[in-house]
C-alpha cells in the first residue's frame, strides 16, 4: 500500500509550531472548532464561485486541523473524547466545502460537477468509515493512497488556480479507489491476524482453522 504524504510533520515542525500554539491558551478542542469554522467559511465562499478565496481559507482551516491534535500531545490534553470530536469536524469540514460545490454546480446546472461533488463526498465519507470499521473489529488501517491530506491539498489547489473540476474528478476517482484499496488490506489483514476464537482455541491447545 502507498501513501502520497506522510502520516505526519516532522517534530523539527511540529513541535514548535504546537507550542508556539500552546502559549496562546487555546485548547485543542478549540483549534479544533476554529478549523470547522473556516471550513464553513470556506463552503459559503466556494457557493457564492468565489473560489480563490474559499480554496485559501480552506487550506489555512485545514492547517488549523492538522494542529489540534499536536497541541493536545504539547499540553498533555489527550483525550478520548478530543479523538472523536476531532474526527466528526473532520468529516464535518470536509462535507461543507463538498456540499459548497455541490450547491455552487447545481444552481448552475452542471451536471457532471455536481455529480463529481457528490462522489468525492462519498469517497470521503467511506475511506473514514472503512478506517473506523476496520479499527473497530479490531485492526489497523493505516494504509490508504488519497486519504484526507491529499484530497484537502487537491482541492485547495483545484480552487486556487480555478481548476475545479479537474481536481473533482481527481478526488473523486482516486477518493473512492482508496476505499477499496482499505477493503483489500482489510480482507489481506483478516487473512492474517486470527480471530479471537482462533487465539482462545489456540490458548486451550484446541485445532485451529486459518481462515480460506
Amino acid at each position: 500500500m502507498f501513501r502520497l504524504s506522510p502520516r505526519a510533520l516532522p517534530e523539527s515542525i511540529s513541535g514548535p509550531l504546537a507550542r508556539l500554539l500552546a502559549r496562546t491558551g487555546l485548547t485543542p478542542n478549540a483549534i479544533t472548532l476554529i478549523g470547522f469554522a473556516g471550513a464553513l467559511a470556506a463552503a459559503v465562499l466556494i457557493a457564492r464561485g468565489e473560489f480563490l478565496a474559499g480554496g485559501i481559507v480552506m487550506l489555512v482551516a485545514a492547517a488549523f486541523d492538522m494542529m489540534d491534535g499536536l497541541l493536545a500531545r504539547v499540553t498533555g490534553r489527550v483525550t478520548a473524547f478530543g479523538g472523536v470530536l476531532d474526527s466528526l469536524f473532520d468529516r464535518l469540514s470536509e462535507a461543507a466545502v463538498l456540499g459548497g460545490l455541490l450547491f455552487h454546480f447545481a444552481d448552475r446546472g452542471d451536471v457532471e460537477e455536481s455529480v463529481l461533488a457528490f462522489a468525492a463526498a462519498a469517497g470521503s465519507l467511506l475511506t473514514s468509515y472503512m478506517r473506523a470499521r476496520a479499527e473497530a473489529a479490531g485492526l489497523e488501517l493505516r494504509e490508504g493512497l488519497f486519504t484526507r491530506p491529499e484530497r484537502v491539498i487537491v482541492l485547495g489547489i483545484g480552487l486556487i488556480i480555478d481548476q475545479a473540476r479537474i481536481a473533482l474528478w481527481i478526488v473523486a476517482v482516486l477518493g473512492n479507489f482508496t476505499v477499496f484499496e482499505r477493503l483489500f488490506a482489510v480482507w489481506m489483514k483478516w487473512r492474517a491476524a486470527p480471530s479471537i476464537e482462533q487465539r482462545q482455541s489456540r490458548e486451550r491447545g484446541e485445532r485451529v482453522d486459518t481462515p480460506s
